[in-house]
Order: C-alpha cells, then structure tokens, then sequence
C-alpha cells in the first residue's frame, strides 16, 4: 500500500513538472506596493492577461484591484534560463474610506520561467494615471509567484 501511495505521489509530481508556465491559467502572490493575489491567462504563447486583487500597506485601508493585457517577448534575453520581458496595457479601481480611484496602467515586467517547474516568478513596475476623481500619477511595483494550472 505505501509503495502504491508513493508511485501515485511521484507521478502527481511527475506530472505537475511538465507543465508548462506559457499556457494555462496561474494564481499566486505579490509582494510590494499593493500586495495580495495575482492571477494570470495565457490567451497565446506570446500574450496574456492578468490581474491582481490586493491591498495596499502604504495607504492604510486602500484596496486595490487590475487588469492588464501583456505582450511577453521571449526572444529578447537570450540564455539558458527562460528571462522574458513584458509590456502591458489595462486598468485599476482604488477605493478607500469614501474615495474610489480609477486609472490606467503601463505594466513593465520581467517574468522568470523556471524549467520543469508550474512556476513563474515576476518584477513588475506599473506607471498609473488615475483619472476620476483627480488627474494623478502614480506607481505601483511588486515581486510575485503564481503557480500554473493547465
């Protein structure tokens, strides 16, 4: 019986190992200036979309909330680990104690691929214009972790 458990476990993650980070839909963290959950859609092997439901630490009791489409360009960084940059396009809703915030954001990003892993590891920087109720600029920045589903 344990010899059965065991070959199941190792073929889970046997299994789990040869999924791929450019496909499929993942969901995990980020750490920074909002931090919270972060998910991510490939739509191709070069295009995504993500989003993040987060909170913010710098502006107490500021809930935060993104989309983006984002146009990766793996051709650029060549090695032998899998380095992809990324560019974006998309939105964000704020809102805190009675004030509600929309804009749009500019993500830049690099996204590491681990091999063999259902991971991927992002730095991302995102320019913000808010344009209700004010016209202002702001940044967003965070390092984060999703773990992929096919």
């Amino acid at each position: 019986m344990k010899r059965l458990l065991c070959l199941t476990i190792l073929s889970v993650i046997a299994n789990f190992s040869l999924l791929a980070q450019e496909s499929g839909f993942g969901i995990g963290i980020i750490l920074g200036e909002p931090t919270g959950l972060s998910g991510k859609y490939w739509v191709s092997s070069h295009n995504a979309i993500d989003g993040g439901v987060a909170w913010s630490f710098r502006h107490s009791g500021f809930f935060h909330l993104h989309g983006d489409y984002l146009w990766h360009f793996p051709d650029v960084i060549q090695s032998t680990e899998k380095f992809t940059p990324y560019l974006g396009f998309g939105g964000r809703f704020g809102a805190t104690k009675g004030k509600a915030l929309i804009g749009v954001r500019v993500p830049v990003g690099m996204t590491f691929i681990p091999r063999g892993a259902p991971v991927d590891v992002f730095l991302e920087l995102a320019p913000i214009l808010d344009l209700a109720p004010a016209t202002e600029l702001s940044f967003n920045a965070g390092i984060g972790v999703r773990f992929f589903f096919q």
